[in-house]
């Protein structure tokens, strides 16, 4: 049987960001706990013309494959940067060219980053019900990374440790329950 493949969807408009660090760092978890392998995908780098892609079939063929990735891989961990209390337009305008009966019982981990506490609710108001509407099976665990989660070597404060441990051990329970 082939390896699960984890595919990570990182929302972020910048790079270097806290939302691509947890994106790498939670497909390269996963992936070791569950006996994957893991790729991220990065709207910044890796989807040209989505903001000019308004139909799936006038997508160019390198969004099409980053497409292609996501509606196929094993569990997807989407990450977004918060603003202004919700995802990022870019991440869900890439959600919304999926086709939606494709990401049917995938499981999804569900995590953001933002500035401050209040921005965590995102996990629950906007991401669950997100992929939910696709039939997704999003984890228990979400992840939110705050400013102050991190320290300038990017070491977790211990709660955040504890939430990424959470979320990646019930990644890897929804992978073996895949096979």
């Amino acid at each position: 049987m082939a390896s699960p493949r984890i595919v990570g969807l990182c929302g972020a408009l910048t790079d270097p960001s806290r939302t691509r660090w947890l994106a790498d760092h939670l497909v390269a978890e996963v992936a070791r706990a569950g006996g994957g392998s893991g790729s991220v995908v990065a709207i910044l780098q890796d989807c040209p013309g989505l903001g000019t892609t308004f139909e799936r079939q006038h997508a160019p063929p390198a969004l099409e494959e980053v497409l292609r990735r996501i509606e196929t891989c094993d569990l997807l961990v989407a990450v977004t940067p918060v603003y202004k209390g919700s995802y990022a337009g870019l991440f869900k305008h890439l959600i919304d060219l999926l086709d939606m009966k494709l990401l049917d019982e995938r499981p999804v981990i569900a995590a953001a980053t933002g500035n401050t506490e209040r921005h965590a609710s995102v996990i629950d108001f906007h991401l669950r019900p997100l992929f939910s509407f696709f039939g997704a099976r999003v984890l228990p665990s979400g992840i939110f990374v705050g400013k102050n989660d991190l320290d300038g070597e990017r070491r977790m404060v211990p709660t955040l440790q504890a939430a990424v441990d959470k979320a990646v051990q019930q990644g890897a329970v929804a992978l073996a329950e895949r096979r």
